[in-house]
């Protein structure tokens, strides 16, 4: 790991759980020398990454804050994916939410929650495995052959035990099977009772960028009505890849890279 990794590797360990770190806390973690770590808060906190508070502590600055603003005005998919969600969650009385790739996970950057909304749904900002749940299932299936060895070369376990496929020829036709579908419905995989549907969001290369989806709670959809919920969620997520290649919100994304 380099200096700038292990540097940038401090913001990681601020969390709900632990919003708030001592320096000799950050130190130990860090496993540097104490004068290299200091080093490394100093730049994070001139940067405006970390804030001092009392104790000698610190917790995350308030450059985040202006960086969140700046992605929340000018990030393609989480303007263009606003007024189809918005439309969507209109249209179906479902919580809507927007999904992106990022490494090898999937982050909600953008939700509609109803009010009658399942609990623990993600929100802005939360992440969640590649392999579990509509929308994160939906993007898999959309990603190039050659990532897709990658993901299973590595996880591989995982993705059995999500019921993906016990080899890869079966994950292979899973994710085949989603793509001809267009869309991806789960349900209890990421939270018990609560139902997902969700369809891929893509750039103007046709390269995936997210999903967009809607969740409820299973009980209160009747099987006859899925299709209906599925074309409605299909049609949201084809408005918001023909937004972002508009090139009316912001440049054209390219992929996101796996891992």
């Amino acid at each position: 790991m380099s200096s700038l990794e292990k540097m940038l590797s401090l913001l990681d360990v601020f969390t709900l759980a632990a919003p708030v770190w001592a320096a000799d806390d950050l130190i130990r973690y860090s496993g540097c020398s104490r004068s290299t770590c200091y080093r490394y808060i100093k730049v994070l906190q001139n940067a405006g990454f970390l804030a001092p508070v009392a104790g000698s502590s610190y917790i995350l600055g308030p450059r985040i804050i202006e960086l969140d603003r700046h992605i929340r005005l000018c990030d393609p998919v989480y303007i263009a994916g606003g007024p189809p969600m918005h439309e969507l969650a209109a249209s179906t009385g479902h919580s809507t939410l927007l999904f992106i790739l990022f490494s090898d996970t999937v982050m909600c950057v953008r939700e509609e929650l109803q009010a009658d909304a399942p609990e623990g749904l993600l929100s802005r900002g939360e992440r969640r495995s590649l392999f579990s749940g509509a929308a994160s299932k939906v993007i898999l299936a959309h990603l190039p052959p050659h990532q897709l060895r990658s993901l299973y070369a590595k996880h591989r376990k995982t993705i059995a035990a999500a019921g993906l496929g016990s080899d890869w020829p079966a994950f292979r036709d899973t994710l085949r099977n989603i793509r001809k579908d267009g869309y991806c419905m789960t349900i209890g995989e990421y939270r018990r009772g609560a139902l997902g549907i969700a369809a891929p969001v893509f750039n103007s290369t046709g390269s995936v960028l997210g999903s967009l989806g809607i969740a409820t709670h299973a009980a209160s959809v009747k099987r006859t009505e899925i299709p209906a919920l599925a074309k409605a969620v299909i049609k949201a997520a084809l408005r918001a890849t023909e937004r972002i290649c508009s090139g009316e919100h912001g440049v054209d994304l390219p992929a996101r890279a796996v891992g």
